[in-house]
């Protein structure tokens, strides 16, 4: 049976909400194939609940990535939108 990386994950995880959104996405698809193994039994299920914890910051973080990426190109289209129009209105 392989040793569970629960602990690895977790701090992917928190790293990705705190740090660097992208170690969010790692957190996410590390969670989830190690979740399936532990389900198949090919790896240590005592790190389920660090692994899950872990995961769910994935989710958070690659979510909050995701929104703030969207958030951004719409504060340039907005902004780049008004520098044109002014720019046209002289």
């Amino acid at each position: 049976m392989k040793p569970h990386r629960g602990t690895l994950i977790l701090v992917l995880g928190i790293l990705g909400l705190v740090i660097c959104g992208p170690r969010g996405i790692a957190a996410w698809i590390m969670g989830n194939a190690d979740l399936k193994e532990m389900d198949s039994g090919a790896m240590d299920p005592s790190g389920r609940s660090t692994t899950n914890a872990g995961k769910i910051c994935g989710m958070i973080a690659t979510i909050l990535m995701i929104l703030s990426v969207l958030a951004m190109i719409a504060i340039f289209a907005i902004f780049g939108l008004g520098a044109i129009g002014a720019a046209t209105h002289r």
